[in-house]
């Protein structure tokens, strides 16, 4: 009998549950570039409401919405700061100097270990020369850093430097709901320390698209032509925004699973050298391979032969991402079967 397929690639691989595919054929719609989709109304109204803000704006991708969250906070031509491995710089294809003009300086990658002195330190004033800073932002959860969650002092002593310096404080909340469930930080006090959040409906949640950008009515209204402008109004989306309706009333405290799966992961890879379990909150297990006798492709590829695909983020990085479409069964194929081929 051939090995059942496991995919860790991502946890937007998921596909609509019966459930789901009922609430979006039952939506009712109207045209969202009119501003008229009865659906998408609820679904903005219900997630400024969650994160305690006064607006939302459903748009297409994760990325659309950091990028409208960006252009929001940043004049063409100044200053973002964020960390290294931050995916609105190394994973949305450049779009923030390409479509935004924006300038862009990191600190070093630390995933979810943000030294708050460090990036206050980094933040220049307006000044004659120096490009000033109008912006910083976090990443919570943190993907290239494995899943790890910001802690919420932290955030709170960013908030600060925001407000000391006269900065935008934005969130990449793709997976902010996981950071919710891990530490049980209600979304609201989350909500309260950005400025802009953007949020993911795809990332474990399991719908099959969309994410929403969150912020002030004001800063929302202005959000709405620059969705238009990037390609982003569509018509009859309530069925779309149907499905992110039902994900989040659904399948956000059940994130507590992936989390308790991706631990089981790193704990049977442990012995390995190749994950530490102690730092897994999430549904991410990056795997360093530095020590291993396997690079990423061959590890992959060797993973592939047996039923499971992963995703290779370096040579001698790979990462496992757990979801709501895996099993205890599929867990444990991918138990018995990793840990070997790095023995």
């Amino acid at each position: 009998m051939a090995d059942p397929v496991v995919d860790f690639r991502s946890d937007t691989l998921t596909t609509p549950s019966p459930a789901m595919r009922e609430a979006m054929a039952s939506a009712v719609v109207g045209d969202d570039v009119f501003d008229e989709d009865p659906t998408i109304h609820e679904l903005q109204a219900e997630v400024a409401a969650m994160f305690g803000h006064e607006a939302a704006l459903f748009a297409p991708s994760g990325t659309m919405a950091n990028q409208i969250a960006l252009q929001l906070a940043v004049p063409r031509g100044d200053e973002l700061l964020c960390d290294a491995a931050a995916h609105i710089v190394s994973d949305e294809i450049g779009a923030a100097a390409a479509l935004s003009g924006l300038s862009t300086r990191t600190w070093p990658a630390v995933g979810a270990d943000v030294d708050v002195a460090v990036v206050e330190s980094m933040v220049r004033p307006e000044g004659f020369v120096a490009v000033p800073t109008r912006a910083i932002a976090v990443e919570q959860t943190h993907n290239r850093g494995g899943g790890g969650v910001i802690p919420l002092s932290a955030l709170q002593d960013l908030r600060s430097v925001a407000d000391r310096y006269g900065v935008h404080l934005h969130c990449d909340g793709a997976r902010i709901w996981h950071a919710h469930v891990a530490d049980g930080v209600p979304l609201a006090t989350y909500g309260a320390l950005f400025d802009t959040l953007s949020v993911c409906l795809s990332k474990g949640l399991g719908a099959p698209v969309g994410s929403l950008v969150v912020g002030s009515a004001e800063r929302i209204a202005a959000a709405r032509k620059l969705r238009k402008r990037l390609g982003g109004g569509m018509r009859q989306a309530g069925i779309l925004a149907a499905a992110g309706l039902y994900a989040l009333r659904h399948n956000i405290g059940r994130l507590a699973d992936d989390h308790a799966r991706a631990r089981r992961l790193a704990e049977a890879l442990a012995p390995a050298g190749v994950v530490d379990p102690d730092r897994i909150r999430t549904n991410i297990v990056p795997l360093d391979l530095t020590k291993a006798g396997l690079d990423g492709p061959a590890f992959a590829a060797a993973a592939r032969e047996r039923g499971i695909l992963t995703s290779v983020l370096g040579p001698r990085l790979v990462r496992l991402v757990t979801h709501l479409d895996q099993t205890d069964e599929g867990i444990a194929h991918a138990e018995a079967v990793l840990p070997a081929l790095l023995s």
